[in-house]
Order: C-alpha cells, then sequence, then structure tokens
C-alpha cells in the first residue's frame, strides 16, 4: 500500500486488499452480532480491544460488527477469512474458528497504533473501509524458543503468543528440555526438575541458573494461546541433549553408576540415554504426563547430535543392537526414535523430530530439517512430512549484523532481515509432490547466549515479522513491499511496547549472510 495509506500496511501481507471509500466508526454503542460458532472470536476481539481503546462491545443481535461462521466458504481452508468493512458495518466471515482467529487480528492492525496500547476511554476509533480474502499459503507456520538453556517466565511466553498470534504464527515449538536444564514438571520423576532444573553457572555469564514451570502455569499458556489460535507444540529431547536428564536419575545412562552435572557448557554432549528397558519406561511416563498437559496432535522428540561412542563403548548396548538386528551400534539411533515414535503414534499423536540428513528417521515422523535446503527435500521424497527451519535463514539467535553494539551471540552466519524474509519452506528442485509434503516453516531461538525476555524480542523482531509475512502469504519474496509494510508495521510494535532492533538502511539491505555454522 503506498504511504499515504500506512493503515493497509499489513504484516503479514493479505493474499487481496481492496480500498474502498469511506471509514467505519467504532464508538461506547458499538456492539457485536457473533453468529453460532463465532462466539469465542468475538469474546477475543473483546479481549483484545476492550482494555486498550475502552470499546464495551457488548453482544447483540442488531450488532454492525458482525462475525460469521460459515462452513459453506471451503475455499477459505482452515484459517482463510473474508473481511468487509463499509462505513455503517463491518462483517468478517470464515469457514473455521481459526479463520476468524486470524481476522481479528487483521481488525487490530487496521484501528489506529493506539489502539493496541491504551488510547482514552471516551473516544471513538475508525477503521479503513476495505475488502480483504485472506488464505494463508503454509499450514505450520511456527517459532521455538529455547526455555531449557535459559528459562522465562511465564508472562513472557504469554507476550510471545500473543505477538506471535498478531502476526498469524500458529505454532509455538517449546524446547523444554536439553543438557542445560529440564523445565518440564513431571510428578512421577521429580528430580527432573529439582535436579534436573538447575546448573552451576550458564556460558554465557558464569552465574547459577535454574527455574521450571508448574503444570498449571503450562496448561494456562496451552489456553492462552489456543484461544488465539497458537498451538504450543512440546519439545522433550532424547536420546541425546539428555545431560539434565541423567545428572537426576544417573541409571538411565550408559554407565549407571555415573553421577552427573547439569551441563554447564554449549554444543554437543556426549553422554546419552542408554538403550535398556527402564528408559523406554521413563520415555513413556514423561510423554504421557506431557500428553495430559499439551493436547497439541504433535509432540517433538529431538532426534538430532546424538554421538554414538557410549553405545559403541557399551557391551550392554552393543547386545542391544545385535539383538535387534542392526549391523551395529549406530543403529540404534533410529531404532530408538522408532519405539518411541510409535508409543506416541499408538497414543494419537504425531512425533516430530530434528533431521540432520533427512533420512535417519522413522517414516512415521514430521521431519523438521535445519542443516540443508537439500534435507528438506531428501525428507519429502521419502514421504516425511517436513517443517523448513534453514539456520541460514531461521536461526535467530545468530546476530543480525556485524556492528560492534550487537548483542553476544551463537558465532556462525549472520542471519539478517532480508535472509528471513528470501527463506523459501519448498526446498529447490521439489516437484509437485514433494512439495505438498512442506508443512511450512519455523524460526528457532536458541538461549544460551540470551538471559531476558528483552534480549528475546530484541533477536525475535522484525526477523519473525518477515518469517510470518513469507509464510502467510508464500511465493517470491516481494522484499520492497515488505520493506515499505514493516516501516509503517513498526507504530504498531511501538505501541505495544516490543523491544525490537531498530530498522536501518543496513538492516534493510540485501547482502547475503555469512558462514558456516557451529553445532546447536
Amino acid at each position: 500500500m503506498p504511504a499515504s495509506r500506512p493503515e493497509l500496511s499489513l504484516v503479514p501481507r493479505p493474499r487481496t486488499l481492496s480500498p474502498r471509500p469511506g471509514r467505519l466508526t467504532l464508538g461506547p454503542g458499538t456492539s457485536v452480532r457473533a453468529l453460532p460458532g463465532a462466539e469465542a472470536a468475538a469474546g477475543l476481539l473483546r479481549t483484545l480491544l476492550g482494555p486498550t481503546t475502552g470499546l464495551p462491545l457488548p453482544p447483540s443481535s442488531e450488532g454492525r460488527v458482525v462475525l460469521a461462521l460459515d462452513p459453506q466458504l471451503g475455499g477459505l481452508g482452515d484459517e482463510g477469512y473474508g473481511l468487509t468493512i463499509g462505513p455503517e458495518t463491518l462483517l468478517l466471515r470464515a469457514a473455521r474458528p481459526d479463520g476468524l482467529l486470524r481476522g481479528v487480528q487483521t481488525i487490530r492492525q487496521l484501528l489506529p497504533p493506539d489502539a493496541l496500547s491504551g488510547g482514552a476511554s471516551d473516544r471513538s476509533w475508525e477503521l479503513p473501509c476495505v475488502e480483504i480474502s485472506d488464505v494463508p499459503r503454509y499450514r505450520w507456520r511456527g517459532t521455538m524458543l529455547d526455555v531449557a538453556r535459559h528459562f522465562q517466565p511465564v508472562s513472557c511466553l504469554r507476550r510471545y503468543v500473543d505477538l506471535m498470534a498478531l502476526h498469524k504464527l500458529n505454532v509455538l515449538h517449546l524446547h523444554l528440555t536439553d543438557d542445560q536444564g529440564w523445565r518440564m514438571p513431571v510428578d512421577a520423576l521429580p528430580r527432573l526438575t529439582s535436579v534436573g532444573g538447575h546448573r552451576a553457572q550458564s556460558l554465557s555469564d558464569g552465574v547459577p541458573h535454574a527455574g521450571a514451570y508448574t503444570k498449571a502455569e503450562l496448561r494456562d499458556l496451552v489456553r492462552h494461546a489456543r484461544e488465539r489460535g497458537v498451538t504450543v507444540v512440546p519439545e522433550i529431547e532424547m536420546p541425546g541433549h539428555v545431560r539434565a536428564a541423567l545428572a537426576a536419575y544417573p541409571a538411565l545412562g550408559n554407565r549407571p553408576g555415573r553421577q552427573l552435572d547439569v551441563w554447564t557448557r554449549w554444543g554437543v554432549c556426549d553422554t546419552v540415554f542408554g538403550v535398556h528397558e527402564e528408559v523406554f519406561d521413563f520415555c513413556r511416563t514423561v510423554l504421557q504426563e506431557v500428553m495430559d498437559v499439551f493436547p497439541s496432535p504433535y509432540i517433538h522428540l529431538g532426534g538430532d547430535e546424538c554421538p554414538t561412542g557410549e553405545w559403541e563403548d557399551s557391551p550392554a548396548a552393543r547386545d542391544r543392537a545385535a539383538a535387534a538386528g542392526l549391523s551395529g551400534p549406530g543403529g540404534l539411533h533410529g531404532w530408538f526414535m522408532g519405539r518411541v515414535g510409535s508409543f506416541l503414534v499408538e497414543q494419537g499423536r504425531r512425533p516430530v523430530g530434528w533431521a540432520e540428513t533427512g533420512g535417519e528417521l522413522p517414516p512415521e515422523f514430521t521431519v523438521m530439517t535445519w542443516r540443508d535446503p537439500a534435507h528438506a527435500l531428501a525428507a519429502a521424497r521419502r514421504g516425511h512430512q517436513v517443517v523448513a527451519a534453514h539456520h541460514r535463514a531461521t536461526y535467530l539467535d545468530y546476530a543480525q549484523s556485524t556492528d560492534p553494539d550487537e548483542p553476544p551471540g551463537q558465532r556462525g552466519a549472520l542471519v539478517p532481515l532480508h535472509a528471513v524474509h528470501a527463506g523459501d519452506p519448498v526446498p529447490r528442485g521439489a516437484g509437485p509432490e514433494e512439495a505438498s509434503r512442506v508443512l511450512g516453516t519455523q524460526a528457532q531461538l536458541w538461549t544460551e547466549y540470551v538471559r531476558t525476555p528483552e534480549q528475546i524480542e530484541y533477536l525475535a523482531y522484525p526477523r519473525l515479522c518477515a518469517l510470518a509475512d513469507r509464510a502467510w502469504s508464500g511465493g517470491r519474496s516481494d522484499w520492497p513491499g515488505f520493506v515499505e509494510r514493516l516501516r509503517d508495521h513498526t507504530a504498531r510494535l511501538d505501541a505495544l511496547g516490543v523491544r525490537y532492533r531498530p530498522l536501518t538502511t543496513r538492516s534493510l539491505a540485501t547482502a547475503s549472510a555469512g558462514t558456516a555454522r557451529p553445532p546447536r
């Protein structure tokens, strides 16, 4: 949209947007008519606008703001919506409830920015007259937040979800366990948090670090996210990245008598789960409680960066490999993931795993490929559903520039704003069949060097704006158009108090990203 219409500079970009003459005024007397099935979206509209605009938006059969669920609008899919704003009425329609939730966020963006932060309660608010028809390109538009390495309070997670929803991102992948910490409470295994939730120091600051959620907090987060159309996907790492679990329960390791600490370093730890039955009892117990808290159809099992040295040195692991008909201990990785993945499938869930090559996970897994786009193609050709998470386009803990005032971060490739917006989830060489297996994409924010919510927002925004724009709109990257809309969109971020990295001439440049990355 031209600079003269900044209120129409929406992020992400709608599929079609047609301005119309006139404006619709919302005032204290404006009411909402929610047709059957649209009540939740109407409730969200009140929840989001009431405190900041002072508009009560009461329900009424004569309301000028109309929300309608119409299953006959099949072309809009699960998340698409149609929005028509005229001088007298607003009509938001969708085929599914989530489509109405996406439309509510568009209404928020169409209002003046101070409607997001809290304007005078006795004023009226204007919306531009417009007609929008909008459908997302990808089903999975996510962001992974690592709370294992640096625990974040649940208030930070709720705000993170709120900002995701504003940008129509729909998956919060919560990285709950790793070598450096275990944050998910498990009633049957209390030492996971009482021991595994504490480490003597972190690499970034040298001070002790601890934290864990309660199940009540996590359930409330799931509810908060669901009301905004966001699914929380939990990740419990295995069979590597498990040092915190082994510190709590040494019997799960390949040397059961060894006492380990929660890891204080960064990189790939060589201690991994053993392959005896006690380990699989542990995994089932943990995952049963995880599934009780998280209703997500997807459960992430980690799965990558699993050194096999301990298995190769273990007579018990070598015997296990031989009994399973494997060629050697190296085959235990796929066997392990297959056993645990099958358990999730039996429970009606879908296992997800990181893939370092695209070919190492059992067929029932949804694959997240991060090392190379070619791995996404390999996984799709094997029949996997794929979420593209290529580090050169989605790793937000990488620096955004070489400026000396950039905060410390993971060494490796730069991931500037342009690289995120240019990232295409569908890998080169994919035909229609392979492309159909790409669910979408997500950003990753590992937190070894990220301690505070303020740092998280600085690293996430505006790069998550770029990922949201590409994941929702699809097609070729319209970088100049995105930059123009983003310049206007920052007024909304300002109104919400987002601590984003300021836009500069350099940050809006299109220079290519840097060099190869180290292990995560």
